[in-house]
């Protein structure tokens, strides 16, 4: 299947670069993937779209201030460090620049020494992994030096935090927001729990390879980067039951889609608490074992998260609602707005 069948037309100024004021705020394309049936609505009337009994999966995963500026103290040379992956014992897997000034002893200080790490090794994919050393909580000290890893299409600077953020994360770890469930206050949430619609929630780590384009000329030569997952006893319950008795399973974010469906898949459809990595790729063809529905973001032409939606309304589809999104001037990616797909 080749790649540009995942193509569109997109104006750069429709790739929102701040976000809304209010969270709920954003617009609602709603999409039936059965039909392809269109309804332009705003975030706000998502309620009206979910059935008592409904579950709705969520990602709680939580983005850490991930991009860090120092100096080496030897010469004073500016060098940004964005933290990948933890490895333990104070032991990260990190992307530097410029790479070519931090080889294996070099010293690197943030914040005049408040956090300072080593260069221990250069890994394959051209990364570093660093030894931290610090006084007192890594991630306290993190928060205090460290900014928010924006998307690469984001130019912007975000002043609150927080926005990067859902309001219900929990789980450290994420180097991207999973932005699906940004659109979301507590107050809504209780609201949709007041309708009888089932909160569920699950944790995928976001890599920033979530933002690596896909370079093979054919589909099936992607390969996907690994993300670790966690899916607890009381979610996968939940969805159980729901299976069971008809009800629906909607996955808030392709994250929770990929979790849902990694574990799934392993189960004939039923879910089991579980943790690991997945490097799950779905795109047209895929046969759905657990979700029934997706709320998720507008995203890249001919990206993986393109080809996913694509998988479940069909490709034809999801590329009408975004040329017609594109005419009604919707927001686009990660602070854009969402799109209802059932």
């Amino acid at each position: 299947m080749d790649v540009r069948l995942f193509d569109f037309d997109l104006p750069e100024e429709l790739i929102a670069q701040q976000p809304l004021p209010e969270r709920t705020a954003s617009r609602l394309l709603v999409l039936r993937k059965d039909t392809g049936e269109l309804a332009h609505r705003r975030f706000r009337d998502l309620i009206s779209y979910l059935d008592p009994g409904d579950v709705l999966v969520l990602n709680d995963s939580r983005v850490l201030p991930a991009r860090l500026i120092g100096i080496k103290p030897d010469t004073g040379a500016k060098v940004e460090v964005l933290l990948l992956k933890a490895l333990g014992d104070d032991r990260w897997e990190v992307l530097v620049k410029p790479g070519r000034r931090i080889k294996p002893g070099t010293l690197v200080e943030f914040g005049g020494g408040m956090l300072r790490c080593e260069c221990e090794a250069v890994t394959e994919a051209g990364g570093r992994i660093v030894r931290f050393h610090y006084e007192g909580i890594f991630y306290e000290v993190l928060d205090r030096l460290g900014s928010m890893p924006l998307p690469p299409y984001i130019h912007a600077q975000l002043e609150d935090k927080e926005r990067y953020q859902t309001v219900y994360a929990r789980e450290r770890g994420s180097a991207a927001a999973p932005t699906a469930g940004l659109h979301f206050t507590e107050a809504y949430l209780k609201e949709i729990e007041a309708k009888g619609v089932h909160l569920a929630y699950v944790t995928l780590h976001v890599g920033l390879g979530t933002f690596r384009p896909v370079n093979a000329d054919t589909v099936e030569e992607h390969q996907m980067h690994a993300e670790y997952y966690e899916l607890p006893a009381v979610t996968a319950d939940l969805v159980n039951r729901a299976k069971e008795e008809g009800r629906r399973v909607i996955a808030v974010g392709t994250t929770s889609c990929r979790t849902l469906e990694t574990v799934g898949r392993q189960h004939a459809g039923r879910l089991a608490a579980s943790s690991g990595w997945t490097d799950m790729f779905i795109y047209p063809g895929y046969s759905f074992q657990v979700i029934d529905g997706l709320l998720t973001n507008f995203h890249l032409p001919k990206s993986t998260l393109v080809m996913l939606v694509s998988a479940l309304a069909g490709r034809e589809n999801v590329l009408a609602a975004y040329r017609e999104a594109v005419r009604q001037r919707y927001r686009f990616f990660s602070f854009g707005d969402a799109m209802l797909i059932i």
